[in-house]
Formats: C-alpha cells, sequence, structure tokens
C-alpha cells in the first residue's frame, strides 16, 4: 500500500493506493470514495476500533479516507521492530500487514485492565493518522520528561517510559476517553501531539448547549 495525502494540513484526505486484491483495514466512517470494483466490508472486526475492510479489484486501486475533524494526516512506517501507542480517535487506516491490539503490554501499563482511550501498533507498513488542527512533533532524548494532556495525544513510540495519571485527584475522569488525565514521557523517543483536542470540541459544544449526539 501506498499513501498519497492531499489538502494538509487544514483538512487532509488520504488516497491508500492498492495492489491487485490488496485489503486496508480504515476507519468505518472515513471512506469518502473508493476506485470503481473495490469491495468495501463494513463487517469488519478490528480490536478496538470501528473498522472496515477495502479490497481492491484484478486490477488494483485506491480508497480516500478523511478523518470527522479537519486537520493534518500523519503516516507512521511501521518497520516490524518497534511500535506506537495511538490514540483510538486518531487512527484512520492501516496496511493489512499492520496490526491492532489495545490489550498490549504497552497499553496495559497505562489502562490496567481496563478499555482506554489508546491502542497499540505494531507490524509492518503504514498506518495512517489523523489530527485534529495541527501536528506537532516532540522529540526526547534519553531521560528528558515532558507532561502532555492526554486529549493532544495523537500517538507514541514504544521506546519512551510513560505514565498516565490524573491531573487533579478531585477532578472527573475516564481511562475510555482519557477526561481529566496527562501523560508523563520520559525519553528517549517521538510524542505526536495535536493543537486541539476532539475531547475539548465536545465539551465547548456541551457548555454551550448544543448536543454531541446525531
Amino acid at each position: 500500500m501506498q499513501v498519497r495525502t492531499r489538502h494538509t494540513p487544514s483538512a487532509g484526505v488520504a488516497r491508500l493506493v492498492l495492489a491487485p486484491g490488496e485489503p486496508v483495514l480504515v476507519e468505518r466512517s472515513s471512506v469518502l470514495a473508493t476506485s470503481y470494483g473495490t469491495a468495501v466490508d463494513v463487517r469488519a472486526k478490528a480490536p478496538g476500533v470501528s473498522a472496515a475492510l477495502c479490497t481492491a479489484g484484478a486490477e488494483g486501486g485506491w480508497v480516500d479516507v478523511v478523518p470527522p475533524l479537519p486537520g493534518d494526516l500523519h503516516v507512521l512506517e511501521l518497520d516490524g521492530k518497534a511500535g506506537w501507542c495511538v490514540s483510538r480517535t486518531a487512527w484512520l487506516a492501516a496496511a493489512a500487514t499492520a496490526r491492532l491490539d489495545p490489550a498490549a503490554p504497552p497499553v496495559r501499563a497505562l489502562h490496567g485492565g481496563d478499555s482506554g482511550a489508546f491502542t497499540y501498533a505494531y507490524g509492518t507498513g503504514p498506518v495512517v493518522l489523523s489530527c485534529y488542527g495541527t501536528l506537532d512533533v516532540v522529540t526526547l532524548e534519553a531521560g528528558e520528561l515532558v507532561t502532555v494532556d492526554s486529549g493532544h495525544v495523537v500517538a507514541f513510540a514504544d521506546t519512551l517510559q510513560c505514565r498516565l495519571r490524573a491531573v487533579s485527584p478531585d477532578a472527573p475522569q475516564s481511562l475510555r476517553n482519557g477526561e481529566g488525565l496527562v501523560l508523563d514521557f520520559a525519553g528517549p523517543g517521538l510524542v505526536l501531539t495535536r493543537t486541539h483536542s476532539p475531547r475539548s470540541l465536545a465539551t465547548w459544544l456541551r457548555d454551550n448547549g448544543f448536543s454531541t449526539r446525531a
């Protein structure tokens, strides 16, 4: 699979170019268009995310995917060695050679036994991530520390040491969506962040009298 992006960083669209018969896993509601003859199976199963399986026809094809909120896109190129913890709200698509595991050790270390805001991506090939707003890359050297609000984290490398904690013991907290929680990171490794938080948008809409339900 090859990934070609356009309209970034303000309103990114990713075109997933597929070889004949090649499948790709995409976020179920993200499909904008496909080449004629590309099959879309919305019954696909993927742990921790809502997914559809798109499969190119005998002559190959493509799938255009878009995130629900405007912003940038980022493509992780998995090499089979290192993995990434990825926000479930940021995952957009993955090659068939990549895997997702919300119960992998790096994620269990954050959430314990509960289902949380992150899943783990590993294997090989591209994984496409969406970013509400603009993407920032934080590079941490060995022993360097940073704290990031959980709603602004897109993904982070499994080379980092990471701790999830409450902003305040008295504030509402949710492992499911990260409300009231921050992440402490220690290098070496990369943290991908977004300038806007989907959770903050939902809070603003609710506090200003707009329903967040369809």
